[in-house]
Parts: structure tokens; C-alpha cells; sequence
């Protein structure tokens, strides 16, 4: 049971991770798109430093989600090597895997679209241009 929870705390971590990126990830493209919208009204005239800073922190928040579930890959590679060498030295009964963690990919999911987003800001491409 020990493992579950770890593996269940590990995956809490990741949803703080989410939480954080996706709010910098909004926050960003929330800026950069109200902005944009005010040039092309006429209202504004200069918009390049609020749209360098909304790009920075969707930037920001594609590398710390980046971060996560690297951090998470490799916690949790880990953990499934000590339980198979707890196995394997008889120390633990059972062998029961850990699936893929929905946490993760609803991480991997908000990544694609944090970079669709950044490619979007960036190039002025797409369905957000």
C-alpha cells in the first residue's frame, strides 16, 4: 500500500504542477490576445512589450510543465525499479504494475497545447491569429 500512496502523492505533485503552468499559460495568452485585440482596434499603437510578455509566460509555464513531467517520468521509473528489487529480494508479496497516470497525460495534453499556443503567438498562425 506503501507504493500506492507514494505513486498517488507523486501524482498530486504533477496536478500542482498543471494548475501552476495552466494558469501561466492563460494568464499569457489571455494577455497577449487582449492586446492584440486593442491594435487592431486602433486603440493602441505599440503592443510589442505586452505581447513579449504574454509569450513569456506561456514560455514560462510550456518549460515548468516540461519540467514536471520529467520530474514525474523519472520518479516514477524509479519507484517501479525499487518495488521489482523489493520483489525480487522477497521482501514484498505481489507484483502489480502502475499504469500510465491520467495525471500525465492531461499533463502531455496541456503541453501540446501550450506549444500549439506559443507556435500560434509566435508565427501569428492559425485558429488564434
Amino acid at each position: 500500500m506503501s507504493f500506492q500512496r507514494t505513486r498517488m502523492s507523486a501524482d498530486r505533485t504533477l496536478m500542482a504542477v498543471i494548475r501552476t503552468s495552466l494558469s501561466l499559460i492563460g494568464f499569457g495568452f489571455t494577455i497577449f490576445q487582449f492586446f492584440q485585440r486593442l491594435r487592431e482596434a486602433g486603440t493602441l499603437t505599440q503592443v510589442g512589450s505586452a505581447r513579449n510578455f504574454g509569450i513569456t509566460l506561456v514560455a514560462l509555464g510550456i518549460l515548468m510543465l516540461v519540467g514536471g513531467v520529467v520530474y514525474h517520468i523519472q520518479y516514477m521509473l524509479g519507484l517501479r525499479a525499487q518495488r521489482k528489487d523489493m520483489t525480487n529480494a522477497r521482501l514484498i508479496h505481489g507484483e502489480s504494475g502502475f499504469p500510465v497516470s491520467l495525471t500525465l497525460i492531461t499533463a502531455v495534453l496541456l503541453l501540446a497545447t501550450g506549444v500549439a499556443a506559443i507556435i500560434s503567438m509566435i508565427f501569428q498562425i492559425g485558429p488564434f491569429d
